[in-house]
């Protein structure tokens, strides 16, 4: 937290101070509500006008033992009056509900960071819980934090004595207790979280009440006790004009499905098989019925795009969801799509593996079984997103290419940003462009694999066309009659053929670009959720004066054609990626030059000081 000026107009005993940015963790249990205590705050400086971006960060397993390590569940904001691109490298505040939550996060708190501590959970039992022979409260371990011991257990019950709630009832409010000390200490209203709780809780009186008074208690404990001998402001960010909302990754990923649906004319089908972190698709697309979407959830993940292929084929925009396991599941049916040449949007939120690996942690892992996750030559094309907010544009993208140029292609997110949020500027209905769908209907001459010859695409045409029926299926066919033909020459002739039609999706894609100098010692390449880490570190490291430059890709098959042309004008390309090098690995092998591979598999996105770090220790610098 870097202190810029004091507000000379605020009363004696309360002296406030400014600041440019602040991160906060909130970490406990997975019962103490740290995600909607975080949710609360993000939403509250999204009001406020804040930039801000978000971490949450939950536990696998559903019921771990209460308070201990597996168990804990945190949630990081970083929200700031500047433009910023990642949820913060380090929390400037811990709020540590318990031990165990204090044990996971502590290394990650900057030195003479503020340390909340619910003292109230730090019984012997508790302590044995997280694996402390002592207790950190007491052993001078904590001395390079600002400690401020606070029982939120006896203040939450003691602020709601007069409820009816049960004694479990009423602990299960101290997080709205340090939500209230959260919003003391930043200069938060109180408005936009009492309107939650009022709806949220509109069945349930008694929970309205008790909520309500634990968060304003946690505001009049701070007031009262001078716990704190400052508090602070982060004023609004200067963001382009026009109307925003805070967004998740999922949720913008369903609404660009949506808008693609709409601006194409086509009802959206989407056939999924719940999976984490892939499922609040399914649970959101659901919501928009009356923009006549259709959502089946399926017995499997193979039914799921089974249903999806059905969908395309009928004539509707398909979709099916998944994370890595499932894509593997789905890769026979998405050959058949391949074969038969259906528009399908296959979504694929990254999680940490191999098998169910850390399903709630972020990784990068499938771009190789995207691209190359099936059997035989069956190319298809690859997008990912690079922001929580992007992935409304790419999901959109990914829908248009699809449906004009008539084959399944890949989106990639992951769990940061499908779970990640940050302001979202909402365009324009009339300013996204339409999506020109003709369905086939002339029968004289029609032949079903007839191409459109700049695209290669082939006729879409609504089953039950009177005259125009049409073999389908998985057994290889002849280019224009689709009739089935094993005959060598046909099947080498069309492997080439469905691998230039992804290919010529380069006409209809921008050119790369190149952020900082065009040319230089040093580029720094990624591909989806590195672009924040990337963008800080370069804006880092540009107002150090060190020299370095950015390319991000948005499409891995097919690459911008003048992404060669690019690498070659520098003398060095570093690639940050989630994974052990997976597109370093491509890079070398598809343009031969020497690409500097730096991986990060442990579950959490890159930090920024990582990259600057590295690019230091590559040019040399200090």
């Amino acid at each position: 937290m870097e202190s810029k000026v004091s507000d000379p107009t605020s009363a004696p005993q309360r002296r406030v101070e400014r600041l440019s940015r602040v991160v906060i963790r909130f970490a406990g249990d997975s019962g103490d509500g740290m995600q909607i205590t975080g949710d609360r705050f993000t939403a509250t400086a999204a009001a406020m006008g804040n930039d801000l971006n978000t971490l949450p960060d939950y536990p696998a397993e559903i019921r771990a033992p209460a308070g201990t390590l597996p168990g804990v569940s945190a949630f990081q904001i970083n929200f700031s009056s500047e433009d910023i691109h990642t949820p913060g490298d380090e929390p400037d505040v811990l709020v540590a509900m318990n031990p165990a939550a204090l044990k996971v996060n502590i290394k990650d708190l900057k030195r003479n960071g503020v340390l909340i501590v619910n003292s109230g959970a730090f019984g012997t039992k508790d302590l044995e819980k997280a694996g402390y022979a002592a207790n950190p409260l007491e052993d001078h371990s904590l001395e390079a934090y600002r400690v401020i011991p606070v029982d939120l257990e006896r203040l939450t019950k003691e602020a709601l004595k007069e409820t009816k709630l049960s004694n479990k009832d009423i602990g299960r409010c101290k997080n709205f207790f340090a939500l209230g000390m959260m919003y003391w200490l930043y200069n938060r209203p109180q408005d936009n979280t009492l309107q939650w709780i009022q709806e949220k809780f509109r069945k349930k009186p008694e929970y309205v009440q008790a909520n309500t008074l634990a968060l304003k208690a946690g505001i009049a404990f701070c007031e009262a006790t001078e716990v704190f001998q400052v508090s602070y402001e982060v004023p609004p960010a200067k963001l382009p004009p026009g109307k925003y909302r805070n967004i998740n990754g999922n949720s913008a990923l369903a609404i660009g499905l949506v808008a693609a649906a709409n601006k194409s004319k086509l009802p959206l089908f989407l056939g999924s098989y719940p999976i984490t972190p892939a499922s609040d698709i399914l649970h959101e697309l659901s919501r928009y019925k009356h923009y006549n979407v259709y959502t089946f959830q399926a017995e499997d993940e193979i039914a799921a795009i089974g249903s999806a292929v059905g969908a395309a084929f009928a004539g509707n925009l398909a979709v099916t969801t998944t994370s890595g396991p499932g894509l593997a599941l789905k890769g026979e049916t998405l050959g058949l799509a391949v074969m038969a040449e259906l528009p399908l949007v296959v979504v694929d939120i990254q999680r940490g593996g191999p098998s169910t690996g850390l399903p709630t942690k972020t990784e990068q892992a499938d771009l190789l079984q995207a691209l190359f996750g099936r059997h035989g030559e069956s190319p298809m094309p690859v997008i990912a997103a690079q922001s929580p907010a992007d992935c409304f544009h790419t999901a959109f993208e990914a829908a248009r290419i699809a449906m004009q140029h008539m084959l399944p292609i890949i989106l990639l997110s992951d769990g940061y940003l499908a779970n990640g949020s940050e302001p979202w500027l909402l365009p324009r209905v009339e300013d996204l462009p339409d999506i020109d769908v003709r369905f086939h209907h002339q029968v004289e001459g029609f032949q079903p694999y007839h191409r459109n010859p700049a695209t290669l695409a082939r006729h879409w045409v609504r089953p039950g066309t009177p005259g125009l029926e049409h073999r389908i299926g998985g057994l290889e066919k002849s280019d224009g009659t689709g009739n089935v033909n094993y005959d060598p020459d046909n099947h080498e002739h069309m492997v080439h053929l469905r691998a230039e039609k992804v290919a010529r999706i380069a006409d209809d894609i921008p050119d790369a670009t190149v952020r900082g100098p065009q040319s230089g010692k040093l580029l720094i390449v990624g591909w989806g959720s590195t672009y924040g880490p990337i963008y800080s570190a370069v804006n880092e490291l540009e107002r150090e004066g060190v020299v370095v430059s950015q390319m991000h890709l948005r499409w891995l098959n097919p690459m911008p054609r003048n992404v060669g042309e690019v690498l070659r004008r520098f003398d060095r390309i570093l690639v940050p990626e989630m994974n052990m090098g997976q597109l370093a690995l491509l890079l070398r092998a598809r343009f031969l030059l020497d690409v500097v591979s730096y991986s990060k598999v442990q579950g959490k996105p890159f930090k920024r000081r990582e990259i600057t770090d590295k690019v230091r220790e590559l040019l040399g610098v200090t």
